[in-house]
């Protein structure tokens, strides 16, 4: 018998075959009925198999070992049926509730069987090839918290706190709104398709209200039905289960107009925004920003975020640097990839940014708090020529103004951080560019404003 050591922990090998071969902690021995050894051969003589094999049975093991240390805070049945699937896996089967098994061909079920013919072989690993743990039954709102938890926490850990808790909150819409409309927090592999149908309805009634009241967008409708799909989908795949049937697959709504927010005229921010004493009334920070806002058209949240790293005050070309953090002690992601861009400060931008070269404290985690302070100005300050326009839309006066100068399409792409369709070749150009064709948009301005 040779023990191996470091990569090749809890193997040893018989006979030239493999086994996994582990301790069972004091802590749970009594709890574990393989103790005080786990052991499982193999069944193969292949090292690197081996070491396959034996990493999916040491998962299992702690995982199932967590759960009796915590003394019931985790659930138990999900462990266990976790530790099932893992244990037949490693013995290279899918695992199956042992109804499915059941009703496989012969030859597979034989298959199984010889697999498990080892009069040493642990119970655990038979009742995994066999399926004999039933897989707990989990409500809708359980399945999101392990979603939220589990599924998605490395895609979601470069958020900031406030874009983790919007985030969540979007998602929880839909989970909320599922449990109102079936009238009841079903277990998750209890939905069907009727039960996905009738979501898919009251979202159509939402959509095409027969009184024409309260009409919902179908971007809305949407949404709520492919948050719910990618919840089921994932719920399960993270359980091993891939091939289960999706029954939201297919159910959603096509919007043919989409609803855009509505720009200022550019003449109404030149004559009206700007004009001395209209946004005297608003709080330092808020107006700068509305001010940096103008002449950048970066997106509120990139305003909040800046910190004293990315405003380039002393650079040859001032400007700002839109990216994501990556400090643990204070992430945050950026909307898309091409978000990410420097954007020269000119005309007022410039003069205001220079009164805040550490960034807005004020609001950089308050979520829509700046938001909320700016549109309440404009709206009772009688500032909106419509009453519909709010912050978000100095960004698309931004974009008119570009467009009314003929300034390149692609730089118009580059500047506002959308998405270009086709190969990048360079840099872009260079800031000193960005900064020159910016100057032709730059609005006059009165110091006093600042």
């Amino acid at each position: 018998m040779v023990r191996q050591e470091n990569q090749d922990r809890f193997l040893i090998q018989r006979d030239g075959v493999y086994y996994y071969f582990r301790r069972v902690p004091k802590a749970v021995a009594h709890l574990d009925d393989r103790a005080p050894i786990a052991r499982q051969t193999l069944k193969t003589d292949d090292l690197a198999k081996a070491r396959a094999q034996r990493d999916i049975l040491e998962s299992a093991d702690n995982v199932l070992w967590a759960t009796m240390i915590t003394d019931g805070k985790t659930d138990a049945a999900m462990a266990a049926y976790k530790v099932a699937r893992a244990r037949a896996e490693a013995l290279s089967f899918a695992y199956r509730p042992a109804a499915e098994v059941a009703q496989l061909p012969i030859e597979d079920i034989v298959r199984r069987f010889a697999a498990i013919s080892d009069t040493r072989t642990p119970v655990a690993a038979e009742t995994a090839v066999l399926g004999g743990v039933e897989q707990p039954k989990v409500k809708v709102s359980e399945a999101f918290k392990v979603y939220c938890e589990e599924i998605t926490a490395a895609e979601i850990a470069g958020k900031s706190e406030e874009q983790k808790k919007a985030w969540k909150k979007v998602k929880q819409y839909a989970v909320d709104a599922f449990i109102k409309v079936i009238g009841e927090d079903l277990p998750i592999e209890a939905i069907t398709r009727d039960h996905a149908k009738k979501f898919h309805q009251h979202w159509a009634k939402q959509i095409a209200p027969t009184d024409g009241k309260d009409k919902k967008s179908a971007s809305l409708g949407k949404r709520r039905m492919g948050d719910m799909s990618v919840l089921f989908k994932r719920y399960f795949a993270h359980l091993g289960d891939d091939e289960r049937d999706n029954p939201f697959e297919g159910l959603t709504f096509n919007q043919k107009f989409k609803k855009r927010r509505l720009p200022f005229p550019i003449e109404w921010v030149r004559d009206t925004i700007l004009k001395p004493g209209a946004l005297a009334g608003m709080n330092d920070e808020a107006r700068h920003m509305v001010l940096i806002a103008i002449e950048t058209g970066a997106r509120p949240i990139e305003l909040r975020y800046l910190n004293e790293d990315r405003i380039k005050l002393h650079d040859k070309v001032p400007h700002i640097l839109v990216e994501p953090s990556f400090d643990p002690d204070e992430p945050h992601e950026v909307k898309t990839v091409s978000s990410v861009r420097r954007i020269p400060l000119v005309g007022v931008a410039l003069e205001a940014m220079k009164l805040h070269p550490k960034g807005f404290p004020r609001y950089r985690d308050t979520g829509n708090t700046l938001s909320q302070t700016v549109n309440k100005y404009l709206r009772e300050n009688k500032l909106q020529p419509t009453g519909k326009e709010t912050l978000y839309s100095f960004r698309h006066t931004f974009e008119d103004r570009m467009k009314e100068a003929r300034i390149d399409d692609e730089l118009r792409k580059i500047l506002m951080g959308h998405s270009i369709d086709r190969e990048m070749y360079g840099s872009g150009g260079s800031l000193k560019l960005y900064q020159e064709e910016m100057l032709k948009i730059v609005f006059p301005f009165d110091k006093s404003i600042v």
